[in-house]
């Protein structure tokens, strides 16, 4: 078992985008101090090889030793002693069996040839040395003059030749230079491939991952990726796929929560009603009893809470059928003035009831919006109802119209304790919530302005909407 997890740690390891970078990290310390002096030893050995195929590969040194030797040797010699300079003569032909000696004495007479030459003059002037030394001179053969005795102090001279095939390479030293210098670049081009190969196949993965990270399904979450190896990045894109999956079933179970909390508000309203039903019959029935003052005032309490229950229960259902998307809405450009007039005129008996006193300004000139009837209605409803149950002290309702840098807009007020004061009738906030949800839904909105003395609920269309209604 320990054998089987030591090999899976180095096949991991294998497979890890640090064991391929560490590589080419590995490549780039061996580049210089292995692969430099491997390319040299490589280069000397092609130029060695390429030296032993010549035979006469500088088999005599080069051309400036061969005539300081040259020099020096006929420094020794004394032109009046010629057995002296013919065996000097000799020992260097056989030195040198591919050069050319002869010398010339004081008297300027040709002596001893090694081989003998044609051309040369019998008795030398000072012309024929002069043109002999112009013509050899730098040329081919080789040509060293030297005059005979110490010091160049003899009239008689010897002259050695050479070919110059053997004072020089037949391929030159440096020659391969530009195969090590190529040699060179291709490894240094190959290990800059390398790594642009390496970090661009790092980011294509990258801007995969990035791709599946804003690319959505059908239920709205990220797609999970298909792993191809496991490293770093391989382990990156299994804990994407991971979190998709972990996100997936969150969502199947806030989902089916969600489902589960709608039909139980459903539920619960449609089996709260009955008893409601029950409780408003019986009430209505003691209303025609004989009672006492505090048996009237207990039965209209009872009416009271009965109508606030019932009202609680129709914002609920009205919410949950909202958040469902079941709650269809038909938008028309209608007088909203109008829809404020006949909803008004509807909550007039329960404001006389309550001891409001309404205050309602509206113009002639009537205001088309596009909204939906009811849904405006229901929007009118929740806010004369929250005046009601939490600005009565105030007994005071006003409904006007303004105008405003957005168009005009529609001013409900009270005089109650404002938003922040205390209130028996405080709630869950549902209707506010059904408020706003409408008034989204039919591109208007609601701003709230609050004090002490009292709350203004304006209602106008959003400013991006203005210039469109403007045109209708």
């Amino acid at each position: 078992m320990k054998k089987l997890l030591g090999r899976s740690r180095v096949v991991r390891f294998r497979q890890t985008l640090l064991s391929r970078y560490m590589l080419i990290i590995l490549f780039a310390f061996l580049f210089i101090p292995i692969i430099f002096p491997l390319a040299s030893v490589v280069y000397m050995v092609i130029e060695e090889q390429s030296g032993n195929g010549n035979d006469d590969y500088l088999k005599y040194g080069n051309s400036a030793a061969l005539e300081s030797m040259w020099h020096r040797e006929a420094s020794l010699l004394d032109e009046g002693a010629p057995e002296q300079v013919d065996r000097k003569l000799r020992e260097m032909k056989g030195r040198y069996p591919e050069g050319s000696f002869f010398w010339v004495d004081m008297a300027g007479a040709t002596r001893l040839q090694l081989p003998p030459q044609e051309g040369l003059p019998d008795r030398w002037t000072h012309t024929d040395a002069i043109r002999y030394m112009k013509a050899n001179i730098d040329g081919d053969p080789f040509t060293v003059v030297a005059f005979l005795g110490p010091d160049d102090a003899g009239s008689g001279f010897m002259v050695m030749q050479l070919p110059r095939s053997l004072l020089q390479l037949s391929t030159p030293i440096g020659s391969g230079t530009p195969y090590y210098i190529g040699f060179l670049f291709v490894m240094f081009a190959f290990f800059i491939l390398l790594s642009l190969l390496f970090f661009r196949h790092i980011r294509r993965r990258l801007l995969r991952l990035q791709s599946a990270m804003t690319m959505r399904g059908n239920d709205g979450l990220p797609m999970p990726i298909v792993l191809t190896k496991y490293d770093e990045i391989g382990q990156l894109e299994a804990a994407f796929n991971e979190m998709t999956e972990q996100l997936r079933g969150s969502k199947e179970r806030e989902r089916a929560e969600e489902e589960l909390r709608k039909r139980l508000i459903a539920n619960l309203s449609h089996d709260l009603r009955t008893p409601l039903t029950v409780m408003n019959s019986h009430v209505y029935s003691l209303r025609g009893e004989p009672l006492s003052a505090q048996g009237q005032s207990s039965v209209k309490q009872l009416e009271q809470k009965i109508g606030s229950l019932g009202s609680l229960i129709d914002n609920l259902l009205t919410y949950t059928l909202m958040t469902s998307g079941k709650y269809p809405l038909r938008l028309d450009r209608l007088d909203v003035l109008r829809l404020v007039r006949e909803s008004a005129a509807a909550w007039y008996p329960l404001w006389e009831q309550e001891g409001i006193e309404p205050d309602i300004n509206l113009p002639d000139e009537p205001l088309f919006w596009r909204v939906d009837k009811e849904g405006f209605r229901r929007v009118l409803d929740n806010l004369y109802q929250n005046i009601v149950r939490h600005a009565r002290s105030g007994q005071y309702i006003g409904i006007s119209v303004e105008q405003g840098a957005r168009g005009r807009t529609i001013v409900i007020s009270d005089r109650g304790a404002g938003m922040t004061g205390e209130s028996a009738g405080k709630g869950a906030g549902i209707g506010l919530a059904i408020v706003d949800y409408l008034l989204s839904e039919m591109k208007l909105e609601r701003r709230t302005e609050s004090t002490e003395g009292g709350t203004r609920i304006l209602i106008g269309s959003r400013a991006e909407e203005q210039h469109f209604l403007n045109e209708i």
